[in-house]
């Protein structure tokens, strides 16, 4: 799944609006191209930067939603563009209002659409594509979710399938968000650091989704901030017909109440990190 490589450097600058990590602050707006130039590193000097997307054991295993419902997976569909991966001066924080500054980029050329539940419960992070980058520490990683044109998940960034449980209740649901977005995050926080490339090495970085946001944890308590700002499934079930809930954003608008639908927008823009480390969230005009 080799991408084009695409190395630029020098005054690598990203302008997004508002500062935010969970704390959900959002902007709509279209963020501005990175202003850079070209550089050249021989092939000694380059490594191999894998970048792959994660959705958490919450994917791939499941988990109890913070209002009790079981919830598991078949698919969750994400489409990245534009996934670059930075070397920034000085380390860029997206909690702050800064540019971030790069003094290396690299790009994947593709529009990827990646299944984040794929796999069995141990499954690795999905990868998104590889290049050869120069070595170096990279400090910070940003990606859109746009509408794919084919495919699974076609004209949704972002499309959830799986099933609802609760007490002999069972729900098929499809959640197909057509909202685009973007992120812009600082450095990997995790059990260990990521991204640092080394000449002749391999290092990786990792775009995480948050579902946990979205639906809440059963196992946090019910006074956690998580849990206090989540929507939970059941305005969910509650609009469910026959135990089937097939809708995109549009229907949830219709369905929710006003309170619950501008939850979920709030909560949308907070579902994109970097392992525990903050992004930069925005709406994207579409």
């Amino acid at each position: 799944m080799k991408q084009c490589l695409v190395v630029l450097a020098g005054a690598g600058l990203i302008i997004l609006g508002g500062v935010s990590g969970c704390a959900n602050n959002q902007t709509a707006m279209t963020p501005s191209p990175a202003a850079t130039s070209p550089t050249t590193a021989s092939s000694a000097d380059s490594g191999t930067l894998e970048i792959r997307a994660n959705g958490e054991d919450f994917a791939r295993q499941g988990f109890t939603s913070k209002d009790g419902w079981q919830i598991s997976f078949e698919n969750v569909y994400v489409t990245l563009s534009d996934v670059t991966a930075y070397q920034t001066d000085p380390p860029y924080d997206p909690r702050k209002d800064q540019a971030l500054k790069a003094t290396q980029q690299v790009s994947l050329e593709k529009v990827q659409t990646v299944d984040l539940a794929a796999g069995d419960e141990k499954a690795d992070p999905v990868l998104i594509g590889e290049v050869k980058a120069p070595a170096g520490r990279y400090n910070a990683l940003s990606w859109r979710m746009v509408k794919p044109l084919e495919g699974p998940a076609q004209g949704y960034p972002l499309l959830l399938k799986g099933k609802a449980v609760k007490e002999g209740r069972t729900i098929d649901f499809s959640l197909k968000i057509d909202q685009e977005m973007a992120f812009s995050c600082g450095d990997f926080v995790g059990d260990d650091r990521k991204g640092t490339l080394t000449p002749g090495g391999q290092a990786d970085l990792e775009a995480t989704f948050h579902f946990d946001h979205l639906f809440g944890d059963g196992e946090a308590a019910a006074t956690d901030e998580l849990n206090q700002k989540a929507l939970g499934f059941e305005p969910l079930a509650a609009i469910a017909e026959a135990d089937r809930l097939d809708v995109d954003m549009t229907t949830l608008k219709q369905k929710l109440t006003p309170e619950d639908f501008n939850k979920l927008k709030t909560i949308l823009p907070s579902l994109g990190h970097v392992g525990e480390g903050h992004c930069k969230e925005i709406l994207l005009q579409t």
